[in-house]
């Protein structure tokens, strides 16, 4: 008779069985090196089916999955974690469910390996183009959310990169479960179980090792709170693609459809508290400060939301009886609150709002509440962030909602991607030329 072992016997046997550390992620490398090489040739429907057979395999082993996940969540309940870790954790059946959809919408967009654009003919007779090709081998750091597991394998695979996956101890059954569905979708497509990696031990030291493999890692994609960000962006050799705060803020214009604003800022805040492109920040217009707040606020206050108002928006709110107003600290602009709590200010207009995000901001996502169409324009042109909305809830910057199947991080980096990393932002272009004997003279 089989003995089961508990969650911490598991863990356990995992680290003991991976040995050294260094040596376990430099095979992790090595192999991950050698696969990006087939999966950089495979065809289109190869990738495909790998793709499909993946979503057939979570779907048919979705029970297996809320058990596996289910230790994760009994476990950091135990250690006493909030109720955004919780949620973040949380495999529900509508995540499972959008997983599955999400592989499906990645295997059905154009793949963009090999596609050339930009062909010029020179007076040479050369043309001159640009290839998309993959990048190679990615590394991906995760906390507590495993559908980034699907998510990252996914759009990795489409682009032809391989990727080294470490998630986080707390989703580790969750992860190990999910990684077993990969390579079961990668065997039946006859692509290298290499090509997706998770790592298996919760051995901190393994991300310490993975950010430095420059000889086998080409991009590091880290998904995770400011700690995490803070120590890969002191310690790391390899390139990152990277987010660090979710500073999110709405602007409603003296020139808004109050019914649109009520509608777009509740969603934006209270939708899902823990994610990265929650609104954080309520500015509002003085020129409607008076009629906007009090309809506004009494739907926070209605979902037990703390406002953290400047003195204007402070004396507004509670003249209108709202309760659960504390006035802001200079902290207040500049917090990541996670929860449910929003900071709220009375500005001047179009003009003090853009300076405010601009000062304050994570350039993250950004929207404009306006029915005035040059206010608008002005606000996607001169708010510096990677994504910048008219009238539509931050909480649609992410890449399912932007069409681009899944993604497997938001950058607010300027260089190579920013916003939702889809794939195209996990290809590189090379120049090619095509020629007919030419020579330089």
């Amino acid at each position: 008779m089989g003995v089961k072992m508990g969650v911490n016997e598991q863990v356990s046997a995992r680290e003991s069985a991976t040995g050294d550390v260094d040596e376990y992620m430099d095979a992790l490398g090595r192999r991950a090196r050698a696969a990006s090489r087939a999966i950089a040739r495979a065809g289109t429907a190869v990738k495909n089916a790998a793709l499909v057979a993946i979503a057939k395999a979570i779907e048919r082993d979705a029970p297996a999955l809320r058990e596996a996940n289910a230790r994760d969540v009994e476990r950091a309940r135990a250690n006493g974690q909030d109720p955004a870790f919780i949620d973040r954790l949380t495999l529900s059946d509508k995540a499972l469910k959008s997983m599955i959809e999400g592989l499906h919408q990645v295997a059905a967009l154009p793949d963009p390996v090999g596609e050339i654009g930009n062909l010029k003919f020179r007076p040479t007779g050369i043309q001159v183009g640009q290839m998309r090709v993959p990048l190679g081998v990615i590394g991906i750091i995760y906390e507590s959310r495993p559908n980034v597991t699907i998510d990252a394998a996914a759009l990795c695979l489409k682009s032809g990169n391989a990727t080294i996956l470490r998630g986080g101890s707390e989703a580790i059954e969750s992860n190990t479960a999910l990684a077993r569905a990969i390579g079961e979708g990668l065997a039946a497509a006859g692509l290298p179980a290499d090509v997706v990696q998770v790592v298996e031990t919760t051995d901190r030291a393994a991300v310490g090792k993975l950010i430095t493999m420059t000889g086998y890692v080409d991009v590091i994609v880290p998904r995770g709170g400011k700690s995490l960000i803070a120590r890969l962006m002191a310690d790391a050799r390899v390139p990152m693609i990277k987010h660090l705060d979710g500073i999110c803020h709405v602007y409603v214009d003296d020139r808004a459809d109050l019914d649109k604003a009520l509608t777009i800022t509740d969603n934006a805040k209270t939708h899902r508290y823990g994610t990265c492109n929650t609104m954080e920040t309520l500015l509002v217009a003085r020129g409607i400060a008076e009629r906007a707040l009090p309809v506004l606020g009494r739907r926070f206050a209605e979902k037990q939301v703390e406002l953290r108002a400047d003195p204007a928006s402070k004396a507004i709110l509670q003249a209108a009886g709202i309760e659960r107003v504390v006035e802001a600290t200079p902290e207040d602009w500049s917090t990541e609150y996670l929860a449910p709590i929003l900071a709220v200010k009375v500005v001047d207009g179009l003009d003090e709002a853009i300076d405010h995000i601009n000062q304050y901001g994570s350039a993250h996502t950004d929207s404009i509440v306006t029915e005035d169409h040059d206010r608008a324009m002005r606000f996607l042109r001169e708010v510096d962030s990677a994504s910048v909305m008219v009238n539509a809830s931050t909480r649609l910057a992410d890449g399912f909602e932007f069409g681009l199947g899944a993604e497997i991080g938001i950058s607010n980096d300027k260089l190579h991607a920013r916003g939702p990393v889809g794939l195209d932002g996990l290809t590189s272009l090379k120049y090619v030329v095509l020629g007919h004997g030419e020579v330089r003279q």
